[in-house]
């Protein structure tokens, strides 16, 4: 029977599901460190939207993501992302990169040196890990959380975070957009959005954020116990 070296729990499921305030907050309450993978993807799209690297050149992506430092800090209970040295974590939030990561997370050579990063990471801590390919490649072995939500739902959600942050949207834009995401998530060829036959499904439609954290954590404790 394999046994983790390190207690590892992974969280998936659509955007705007609740992934990443979710996961922050277990990782939060359990000490564990937070590993937003979907944000590394982020960051190099980031990364080469800045210095006008095509997003569809594979080969170029491969070797800006062999030549980029990414790493996370978790402090006084937030957690941010740099890259190359610099705080991006404001940055790889705004809509440009919205519309550009999922073609980045496209390609296979990108994905292999940013898996290869992320087990690393969970060889050496304990971590809730959130985002794409985290239940089935990175960490086959966790315990596996599927978070979903109805789409007018994630709309509205994406919606109020970018208000909030002085973005301008509609929550007609923002449910175009989000519907678009699963479209290519979900039919692209290099690890496409997948529900783990392993993973617990929860459904966050109509539960608050504290709900949600009550929830994975009960869940996750379960599953402790009956593996004692």
């Amino acid at each position: 029977m394999y046994v983790m070296a390190k207690k590892i729990i992974a969280i998936d499921g659509p955007a705007a599901s609740g992934k990443s305030t979710t996961a922050k907050m277990v990782a939060k309450r359990l000490g564990f460190l937070y590993l937003d993978t979907g944000a590394m993807y982020r960051a190099i799209t980031l990364k080469a939207l800045e210095l006008g690297v095509d997003v569809n050149d594979e080969e170029k992506l491969e070797n800006l993501t062999k030549n980029s430092v990414i790493n996370f800090e978790n402090k006084d209970g937030t957690s941010r992302i740099w890259m190359d040295g610099k705080d991006v974590t404001e940055k790889i939030r705004e809509p440009e990169v919205d519309r550009n990561v999922s073609y980045v997370s496209m390609h296979e050579k990108v994905r292999r040196v940013l898996v290869k990063m992320q087990k690393r990471m969970g060889e050496e801590n304990d971590l809730v890990a959130e985002g794409r390919d985290t239940t089935t490649v990175v960490f086959p072995h966790a315990f596996k959380v599927y978070l979903d939500a109805d789409l007018e739902e994630r709309a509205k959600r994406r919606f109020l975070e970018l208000k909030e942050k002085g973005i301008q949207t509609s929550l007609k834009e923002q449910s175009e957009e989000i519907s678009r995401r699963d479209k290519l998530d979900s039919e692209r060829e290099q690890s496409p959005l997948l529900r783990d036959k392993d993973a617990v499904v929860v459904n966050t439609t109509h539960l608050t954020i504290e709900q949600q954290v009550d929830r994975v954590i009960q869940l996750f404790l379960q599953n402790v116990a009956a593996e004692a």
